[in-house]
Order: structure tokens, then C-alpha cells, then sequence
């Protein structure tokens, strides 16, 4: 009896111990779950009184200027008068008159051929015309004497007149063999040699005139309406970027290309220093004379996007405990013509509103942003590029 009175206690005992054990790890689970559950309710109300910071943007206004009018193309530079210098007549090369690349006046010689048949040739064709003339001269003497034909007299006119044509053929053959520049320009890379004997039609070298020079671009076929000779033209090359060229429109083709539907303009433009070279690619802007009010703003400003142009509109707005503060609003645009920095805003903008410039791309809708100018980029209309 006592050793079943013993076993019995000693299960109590051990039950009594699991029993304490359990409620022990219950306090502790209870004591962890209250401590989490402080952690997350002090999140909560954390987050309930959260604020995005304000995301630090440039600003611009929306300013209404006058731009004229115009319309850009890319052109090629066409010379005035250009050609290709030849020999009409065989011959060896006795004296060069030039050298490549100079400049050259109107009848300045360039190549001088090798003329002496030729000058022996028109020395004895002066002779029998000099005999000529004067057989003629007795042969009228005697017909009006009577002591000739007629016959006589119109045998001797004849071969005086053959004399003087035998004498002029040498004298234009030998005129043909100096080639002398038909018009004030610059000279290429010669292609003859002293000794170098030369065909017919050999090249010897091109001459360009350089001043004036040709611009000869395309525009759209709708630009027919406003375009008319004599309207000023603007150029400028990336090969000088700081110089820009006045000129004037003076050919519009009478004709539209049925392919492309433009229409081809040549406009003429001073080069006094030779800077500008046929051949040379340009870009050249049609001006109109009248001028008319754009509203524009910086490019930076527009987000560009397949469904629609837009900016940040910055507003100012109070918040629930009555601070004013800035916030960006997102206003969908349709842009026009866009020059340097600058784009024109057709719609969707008024004079004087204020639009993020730059770190718009950062942005949402109804963003607190706060304004920093001093970062600003210098907005140019012509901007040049700096050499560092």
C-alpha cells in the first residue's frame, strides 16, 4: 500500500510540473505578443503621420514673346558658277599660270600650251594674205582700167578673203591654246604638269566662284502658301557655330516633287571671306516678316510621352493644420515650335503660370516640391556650346 501511495504522488508531482511548465511558456508567449503588438500600433500611428518629404525642383514661369516666324531645313551649298577647266585643243603644257587652291581673277592665264607651229603657220599665212591684198589692189587697178576681166578681179578678191580667214583660224588656234579663267574664283588642286602633253578635252582644274554661294534645301508643300522670293533667310553651320549668315530666297521651284510633296528652295547668301565651301552641309531657317505672341517655357520642363505631352504646374496649397506649401500638378500640353532651350506651348498653359523646369521626372501628381533656383540651368534661345 505505501509503495502505491508513493507512485501516485510522484505522478501528481510530475503533472503539477508540465502544468507550471505550460503556463510559464503561455506568460511568455502572452508577454511577446503584447510587445509586438505595441511595436505595431506605434507603426501605425507612425505612418498615419508621415510626410513625404518636398522633392527640391527648379521653377520657370510661362512668359508669352514674340518669335518670327520661320521654318528650318537642312541645305547644301551650291556654288554660283562652277566648272571644270579643259584644253578645246591638243598640245604641250609650256607655262602654269596658277597654283591649287589660289584665287584668281576674270582673264588671268592659267595654262599656256606650246604655240610655235602654230605661230610659224600664222607668220606665213600673214605673208600671202599681205600678197593677197595687194594682187587685189592691181587687180582692181587693171579691171578699172580695163585691161582685165571681171573674172580676174573676182579670183583675186577671192583669194584675199581665203588669205584673211587662213590667218584668223591660227589666230584663234592659238588663242585656244592659253586657257584663262572665265570668272573671278578659287582654283582646285591642279591636274597638269609642266611637259605634260594634253588631249583634247584633258581636265586641268575646277574653278569655283565662292561669293555669293547657293543654299538649296527642301520644304512641305504647305509652305508655298507663305513663302515668296526675297524673303530673308537665316544660315548657320556646325563647322562655325558662332557664325551665322543673312541672305534672301531667290529661286523657289515652279514645281512640287510627286514623291515627297516638297517643294525646292535655292536661297543666295554672302561669303566675302571664302569661309563657306561648296558641298558643305547647313541649316537654314526661313523667316517670315511678321512676328506673332508665343507662350514658351523651357524644354527641360516637358515629360514626353506616347499618350501625351505634359509638366508640373507648381500651386500652392495649405495643408490640414493651415501651412501653405508647394505642390506640383500634372497638366497635359500640345507643344509648337521649338528654338534653342525654348518650346512654344500651343495650349494647356496660361501667361504667368509657374512650371517645374527641371526634376519634374521625380514627381507625381500632387507632389510637395520646394522650389531651388540657385541650381537652375541658363535657359538660352541660341545656345552655343562651351569648350572645355
Amino acid at each position: 500500500m505505501a509503495a502505491g501511495s508513493q507512485q501516485r504522488v510522484t505522478r501528481i508531482s510530475k503533472r503539477r510540473m508540465w502544468i507550471i511548465a505550460i503556463a510559464a511558456l503561455l506568460g511568455v508567449v502572452v508577454i511577446l505578443a503584447g510587445i509586438k503588438a505595441g511595436q505595431i500600433r506605434k507603426m501605425i500611428n507612425a505612418g498615419k503621420s508621415f510626410a513625404i518629404p518636398p522633392e527640391s525642383v527648379t521653377s520657370a514661369k510661362v512668359e508669352g514673346v514674340e518669335w518670327q516666324a520661320s521654318r528650318s531645313a537642312v541645305g547644301t551649298l551650291i556654288a554660283v558658277r562652277a566648272v571644270t577647266l579643259a584644253s578645246e585643243v591638243p598640245g604641250l603644257v609650256r607655262e602654269i599660270g596658277f597654283d591649287s587652291g589660289t584665287f584668281v581673277r576674270k582673264g588671268d592665264m592659267l595654262v599656256k600650251l606650246d604655240s610655235s607651229i602654230e605661230e610659224g603657220q600664222l607668220a606665213a599665212a600673214r605673208a600671202e594674205a599681205d600678197l593677197a591684198r595687194a594682187s587685189l589692189q592691181r587687180a582692181r587697178s587693171l579691171r578699172e582700167a580695163h585691161a582685165s576681166s571681171p573674172a580676174d578681179l573676182d579670183a583675186a578678191d577671192a583669194k584675199a578673203k581665203q588669205a584673211a580667214a587662213n590667218v584668223v583660224t591660227l589666230q584663234a588656234t592659238i588663242g585656244k591654246k592659253t586657257i584663262r579663267a572665265p570668272f573671278d574664283g578659287r582654283v582646285s588642286i591642279r591636274q597638269v604638269e609642266l611637259g605634260q602633253v594634253l588631249a583634247s578635252g584633258t581636265a586641268i582644274a575646277s574653278l569655283v566662284a565662292v561669293h555669293p554661294v547657293h543654299a538649296e534645301f527642301w520644304l512641305p508643300q504647305q509652305a508655298l502658301a507663305e513663302l515668296n522670293v526675297g524673303m530673308q533667310a537665316r544660315m548657320h553651320t556646325d563647322v562655325f557655330p558662332k557664325a551665322t549668315w543673312d541672305g534672301s530666297v531667290t529661286v523657289i521651284n515652279p514645281e512640287v516633287d510627286v514623291n515627297t510633296r516638297n517643294v525646292r528652295i535655292r536661297a543666295t547668301f554672302p561669303n566675302p571671306d571664302g569661309r563657306l565651301r561648296p558641298g558643305m552641309f547647313v541649316n537654314v531657317e526661313v523667316l517670315s516678316p511678321e512676328k506673332r505672341t508665343v507662350q514658351v517655357i523651357p524644354s527641360t520642363a516637358v515629360l514626353y510621352a506616347p499618350y501625351g505631352d505634359s509638366v508640373f504646374a507648381i500651386e500652392e496649397k495649405k495643408d490640414p493644420a493651415g501651412n501653405a506649401g508647394l505642390i506640383a500638378h500634372q497638366k497635359f500640353v500640345r507643344l509648337g515650335e521649338r528654338r534653342g532651350d525654348l518650346v512654344a506651348v500651343v495650349s494647356g498653359l496660361k501667361t504667368g503660370e509657374t512650371v517645374v523646369s527641371s526634376g519634374a521626372f521625380k514627381l507625381r501628381n500632387g507632389a510637395a516640391v520646394v522650389v531651388r533656383n540657385d541650381l537652375a540651368p541658363k535657359i538660352e534661345v541660341a545656345p552655343t556650346v562651351v569648350e572645355q
